[in-house]
């Protein structure tokens, strides 16, 4: 199955949620779409409600089926809780990281900067979106990317990075200093769900 690509603020109002992590999508109208607004009634059954959740994070990280799905059985071959390592890979990804640090102001935006080759990994350009960051690895922009227009516009807006994470906004540079904690990662999301819906 290929990655969607298409209209993100309609899946992100059908499952209340901000995919894109801006908010913009909710602000006008936080109601699922269709043409009876916020009126509709739907009550979703237990596998309803596990399928919903697991689309929430896929669309978020916006990883198609197959990567999702084997990212979540390597995380159930890891030690500890299957749900919160599933949730640490994803947050370990490259394109991730790179909006977690600001230099993206989307996860999509990050993973075009990354395909484009504008990122760099312990110095060495790295252009997989997927690519597994290990902690205490740099995360940087190539010289010549540094005063790239959406990568100043997306710094000046970012007012956040995560404790797990350290910035230098002179020299465009971020370490992923530790893996992430549960609390650390998106409230939103019950990853428990996705483990029940995989596990049917």
């Amino acid at each position: 199955m290929a990655r969607y690509t298409g209209p993100t603020w309609k899946k992100s109002r059908r499952y209340g949620i901000s995919l894109s992590g801006t908010g913009k999508e909710l602000e006008k109208r936080p109601y699922a779409p269709g043409q009876h607004g916020p009126n509709q009634r739907k009550k979703l059954s237990e596998f309803g409600l596990q399928l919903q959740e697991k689309q929430k994070l896929r669309f978020m990280y916006g990883l198609t089926e197959r990567q999702f799905r084997r990212l979540f059985e390597e995380a159930g071959n890891m030690k500890g809780i299957h749900g919160e390592n599933f949730m640490v890979l994803l947050e370990s990804r490259l394109d991730n990281l790179v909006y977690r640090l600001g230099l993206a102001r989307t996860r999509s935006q990050a993973r075009q900067l990354v395909t484009h080759g504008h990122v760099t990994v312990d110095g060495g350009r790295v252009d997989i979106p997927s690519y597994r960051v290990a902690p205490n690895q740099v995360i940087s922009l190539r010289e010549k990317s540094q005063k790239l227009n959406v990568v100043e516009e997306a710094i000046e807006v970012n007012n956040f990075v995560p404790e797990y994470l350290t910035f230098d906004e002179d020299k465009r540079e971020g370490t992923y200093t530790r893996f992430p904690e549960r609390s650390e990662l998106p409230s939103e999301i019950n990853e428990a769900l996705i483990v029940e819906f995989y596990s049917r």
